[in-house]
């Protein structure tokens, strides 16, 4: 496996279980994208002007990485301060930096 490639599951659990408010505020957001990607699917079938729907797929990509930053940010903050405290930074450092280059390609 490639040093700089992250595996699908890591086995690992959050060092803070995510709040039910967190864990909705995600949610939601995943199901206003989900619904987006079915109004493409739509525009789609339904034969529309290629800007369209190229515009719909770029508000869906700035979704989604929105997503991504909120959950990387909590990451940061949670676990990655968590293993500094307990003397496993560098491992997590190490970590985040493979998830943040493979979040920005």
């Amino acid at each position: 496996m490639d040093d700089n490639i992250l595996p699908e599951k890591s086995g690992k659990q959050p060092a803070a279980p995510r709040t039910d408010a967190e864990k909705q505020a995600v949610l939601n957001r995943l199901k206003r994208i989900e619904g987006q990607v079915r109004g493409i699917q739509k525009m789609v079938e339904n034969d529309r002007y290629c800007v369209d729907i190229l515009v719909q797929i770029s508000a869906i990509n700035k979704a989604i990485n929105k997503v991504g930053y909120s959950l990387l940010e909590r990451h940061t903050h949670h676990c990655v301060a968590d293993a500094i405290k307990k003397g496993e930074g560098e491992e997590a450092i190490d970590e985040l930096m493979k998830v943040v280059q493979q979040f920005s390609k």
